[in-house]
C-alpha cells in the first residue's frame, strides 16, 4: 500500500496497528542499526547513505516488502533467503513468516557489506 506521506514518522503513523506494522518495525530496527538515513522515496520508507538508497521497506496488503536491488547478487546460492518468499529484488514477509526463523539479518549484513565495499547489488 502506498501512503501519501512526506516523512518516516508520518508513514509509521499511517500504518494500521496489526502484524504488518510489527514485522515492518522489526525490519526497520535492523536497518537502522546500520546508521542509514531513513527517508521516504516512492511513498515507502527508504534507507540510504551518501551513495544512494540501499533498501526500501513497505507494508503491503498481504505482506511486508523489503526491497533490495538484486537479491541474487547479495545471496548467490540462496542460502540466506531460505524460508523467505522473494523475487528478484523484493523479499516478502507474510503474516506466518517468523523473522527469527529466517536469516534476514545475515542477508541484510551481507548486502550492507557489499554495498560499503562498492560492490554491485543493484538490479
Amino acid at each position: 500500500m502506498l501512503y501519501d506521506v512526506n516523512t518516516p514518522s508520518e508513514y509509521l503513523t499511517e500504518l494500521d496497528e496489526d502484524w504488518r506494522k510489527e514485522k515492518l518495525m522489526e525490519l526497520r530496527s535492523i536497518l537502522l542499526g546500520y546508521k542509514f538515513t531513513e527517508g521516504i522515496r516512492y511513498k515507502m520508507l527508504s534507507y540510504a547513505d551518501d551513495r544512494g538508497v540501499v533498501f526500501q521497506l513497505n507494508a503491503q496488503k498481504n505482506y511486508v516488502a523489503l526491497y533490495v536491488g538484486d537479491a541474487s547478487k547479495v545471496d548467490p546460492d540462496g542460502e540466506l533467503l531460505k524460508g523467505i518468499d522473494h523475487g528478484k529484488g523484493c523479499l516478502r514477509f507474510k503474516k506466518t513468516t517468523s523473522l527469527a526463523e529466517t536469516k534476514i539479518e545475515a542477508f541484510i549484513k551481507n548486502a550492507v557489506d557489499k554495498w560499503k565495499k562498492g560492490g554491485d547489488i543493484d538490479c
